[in-house]
């Protein structure tokens, strides 16, 4: 199973939040709470965590949900790496 902290340091890498990062907890809203969380940090984020834990992110798994805390990121990732085994 893929650590938060894992899915926590990926974020901020992406979105270049230096010692923010260590601020997002599961329940920290991404979309609308945090300003360089735009449509283009969507995009990278998704690239990013296909990239680094071989996964593919359908189209229809992408809404406002799916990216409205980092825990919920976090639970998408360890589903689809459950779903993959």
């Amino acid at each position: 199973m893929v650590e938060f902290e894992e899915i926590r340091q990926l974020i901020g890498e992406i979105l270049q939040l230096g010692d923010r990062v260590g601020k997002l907890e599961p329940n920290t809203p991404l979309l609308g709470s945090i300003p360089e969380f735009d449509s283009m940090a969507v995009v990278t984020l998704i690239s990013a965590l296909e990239e680094r834990f071989d996964l593919q992110i359908a189209d229809d798994e992408i809404s406002a949900e799916t990216f409205e805390t980092v825990g919920r990121v976090h639970a998408l990732v360890c589903e689809k790496l459950t779903a993959k085994s």
